[in-house]
């Protein structure tokens, strides 16, 4: 068997950042504890915590929490099982290497 080859996750920073660029509020997210999928912009946001929880308007489970410092930002998503982003029509897919 052969080994297959890799990249270093340096390679992740371009698509990731492309990612990112867009409004967050349209992506839709799916909830881990109970499967309600909806758009981030309906989630019931908590800034009362040292950062922001995000919770599922169905169950309350927690799908999100972001902290900041000055010098980092923390994002947790471990209660979502995915998040779907809308790209714009014009951006290019990226192609294999």
């Amino acid at each position: 068997m052969t080994e297959m080859s890799y990249l270093d996750g340096n390679m992740l920073d371009g698509p990731l950042r492309e990612l990112f660029a867009v409004d967050l509020s349209a992506a839709t997210g799916r909830c881990e504890a109970c499967g309600t999928t909806g758009p981030m912009a309906g989630l019931h946001v908590y800034p009362h915590a040292p950062g922001l929880v995000a919770r599922c308007p169905a169950c309350q489970g927690v799908m999100l929490r972001l902290v900041r410092t000055p010098q980092r930002a923390w994002l947790d998503l471990r209660g979502a099982t995915y998040l779907g982003i809308p790209l714009p029509p014009d951006q290019p897919y990226p192609r294999p290497l």
